[in-house]
């Protein structure tokens, strides 16, 4: 079944998924604004050991953005149906950022749901003063926000000050962002901060116990490593690896390092 499909949900909502290759399967969860064409080319790499399932979490890209709720809870609740519907009892699930805290949630009301849990560039709870930026951010898009400008203040929190060094890289990921076929709208936007910044699960890590691989930028300035990767480790099973010349979307700038680092985790589950 490859390709665009569509998956109707109770409440109205319609959530665009995607699937490539074949294999043991591995639920790709974007982080916040992301959908499923942000993992870029390396779907198609891990396609050639993975059925890959990369889902638009309601309120981005192809999925309804208008009038469902969005919550961690529900956009968890959204991906085990993505699951039934495709006859799989239990997946490797990979959540960036926000994927992560959707992720977490699977792991805790649908245990024997998850084979084991990559979190990249995520944590428990987001930190105080990161659920204020990401308000303010809501607040300037709802406000009429120029797009590109909008962008441009962005990105250095995603990306590494090298990564960003050379004007023309800077120009293609704001123009990239603004002409993208499948804008998220401001309201949208500022309903997935929202849901960020209701979502805290700290205090339930230590019934977790599946075998979790914590990747983290080690220039990540949205969540931290030192402090992400510390309160993460209190799940039974975590182990962690830092990446360095990476911020908060390691598999943009380090893809192929992400992409290892996934092939072997999935490895040790495997045999």
């Amino acid at each position: 079944m490859p390709g665009g499909q569509v998956l109707q949900r109770p409440d109205g909502a319609s959530l665009y998924f995607e699937i490539h290759g074949t294999g043991a399967p591995l639920l790709l969860v974007a982080g916040m604004a992301s959908d499923s064409q942000s993992w870029g080319p390396l779907v198609q790499d891990l396609a050639e050991d993975f059925l890959v399932i990369t889902p638009d979490n309601r309120g981005v890209g192809r999925s309804t953005q208008a009038g469902v709720e969005i919550s961690i809870r529900t956009m968890a609740d959204d991906c085990m149906a993505l699951l039934d519907a495709l006859g799989i009892a239990s997946a490797t699930i990979v959540g960036h950022s926000m994927g992560g805290f959707i992720a977490l949630e699977c792991a805790l009301r649908y245990p024997g749901r998850v084979s084991g849990l990559v979190l990249e560039g995520s944590a428990p709870g987001s930190p105080p003063e990161t659920i204020r930026m990401l308000l303010n951010w809501a607040d300037e898009l709802v406000a009429g926000a120029e797009p590109a400008a909008w962008f441009r203040d962005l990105l250095p929190w995603l990306f590494t000050g090298a990564f960003l060094a050379d004007p023309q890289v800077m120009d293609e990921a704001v123009r990239g962002a603004v002409e993208y076929p499948y804008p998220q709208s401001p309201a949208a936007f500022r309903k997935q901060v929202q849901a960020i910044a209701a979502f805290d699960c700290s205090g339930q890590l230590g019934t977790v116990n599946l075998p979790t691989l914590i990747l983290h930028g080690s220039d990540d300035r949205l969540f931290p490593a030192a402090a992400s990767i510390a309160a993460l480790s209190a799940i039974r099973g975590a182990r962690s690896t830092l990446i360095d010349r990476a911020a908060h979307a390691v598999h943009v700038e380090q893809p192929e390092a992400f992409v290892s680092a996934i092939r072997a985790f999935r490895s040790e589950l495997l045999f």
